[in-house]
């Protein structure tokens, strides 16, 4: 039976995630080695014998800043059309590989920092002690002065959880591979947003700390236990898979046969 996937992609390297300065509507480019490393990860986890297979995919969400867009751009899923942000496809109908449309949206943008923008964490601590605030900061508890708070971003979340499950995974968990077609999502955004996903998702309050970490580049999956919708999970380490490498075996073997 088919249960349905959400992969969470957080933007590669830039020089202030390197920092630790607080990005969320500052647009700021992927550094050569973020993009190179984000080459790789398309690679190694891109395909039909990988983590990610294009033709299950039903959807892709995408953050607006630029820094998510380029990212997806990166990892070479063989859309069948041109990114929201392009007039043309970089690349020939040969290498299309998956059905999945992209869509840019709000809800999965980067928690807005508001008078933190550009401020590392020990800054802001600081500056909260200068004005009396006290030293203890946690953006999962406080929130941002001038940005959004914990109440804030469930609240976009949940709306774009409930939205994945309804239109994408509940028609389709439970069946089979082919009854059910391509139901799996791929979301790729920034560190903070996509950590209070991930808490959403298995129905956690994101103002006690999720305890969640996602480096730069990092890939996370989401899922559900027992095929049910009721039961949504992280999923720490999926399975080989055998259908694929038994196949590979087989004409592996049918080669030397035939040799």
């Amino acid at each position: 039976m088919t249960t349905p996937r959400v992969f969470i992609i957080r933007h590669g390297e830039t020089e202030w995630s390197l920092n630790g300065r607080h990005t969320g509507t500052t647009e700021l480019p992927l550094t050569a080695n973020g993009e190179k490393r984000m080459r790789a990860t398309g690679k190694a986890l891109v395909g039909d014998d990988r983590l990610i297979v294009p033709r299950h995919l039903a959807h892709i969400y995408v953050s607006p800043r630029r820094r998510a867009q380029h990212t997806l751009e990166l990892l070479g899923l063989g859309c069948p059309d041109p990114m929201p942000w392009q007039t043309n496809r970089a690349y020939p109908d040969s290498a299309v590989r998956t059905s999945a449309k992209v869509e840019i949206t709000e809800d999965i943008r980067e928690w807005d920092y508001g008078d933190y923008e550009g401020l590392t964490s020990a800054t802001i601590r600081e500056q909260r002690k200068a004005r009396g605030l006290g030293d203890d900061w946690d953006i999962w508890r406080d929130g941002c002065e001038g940005g959004e708070s914990p109440k804030d971003i469930t609240a976009r979340l949940d709306r774009l959880i409930v939205e994945i499950r309804k239109r994408y995974h509940e028609p389709a968990i439970g069946k089979s591979r082919k009854e059910a077609g391509p139901c799996d999502v791929l979301v790729v955004a920034h560190g903070h947003i996509l950590r209070s996903f991930a808490a959403r998702w298995i129905g956690k309050n994101i103002s006690d700390n999720p305890s969640l970490i996602l480096e730069a580049g990092g890939v996370g999956t989401l899922s559900y236990e027992h095929h049910s919708l009721a039961e949504p999970a992280i999923l720490l380490g999926g399975g080989f898979m055998v259908d694929v490498v038994e196949n590979a075996e087989e004409d592996e073997r049918k080669t030397l046969k035939e040799g």
